[in-house]
């Protein structure tokens, strides 16, 4: 099974289509690191660099950013395999 959950159960498919569905999930999961990074940059880092590292407010804040921001997609992701189970063939 694929990180973002997609793969069981599915037909063979050929390399060229393993090569491109590793490319999109690659996409995927570095487009959603970018998204964590800019958002909890956002969030926690003072705009004026004070320091050259991390204080504890913004090291416990960053900390807390990406707990929540993994605990969120993975409801997400969940949330979205449920809703695609009531949509397969054959079930109404």
């Amino acid at each position: 099974m694929s990180f973002l959950g997609f793969g069981g159960g599915q037909p063979q498919l050929s390399s060229t289509q393993k090569i491109q569905a590793a490319e999109a999930e690659l996409d995927l999961i570095t487009d959603m690191f970018n998204k964590l990074v800019d958002n909890c940059h956002q969030k926690c880092i003072n705009k004026q660099y004070n320091e050259g590292g991390l204080d504890k407010t913004e090291s416990n804040c960053l900390d807390r950013c990406v707990a929540k921001y993994f605990e969120t997609n993975v409801k997400v992701g969940e949330n979205m395999q449920q809703f695609g189970q009531g949509f397969q063939p054959g079930r109404q």
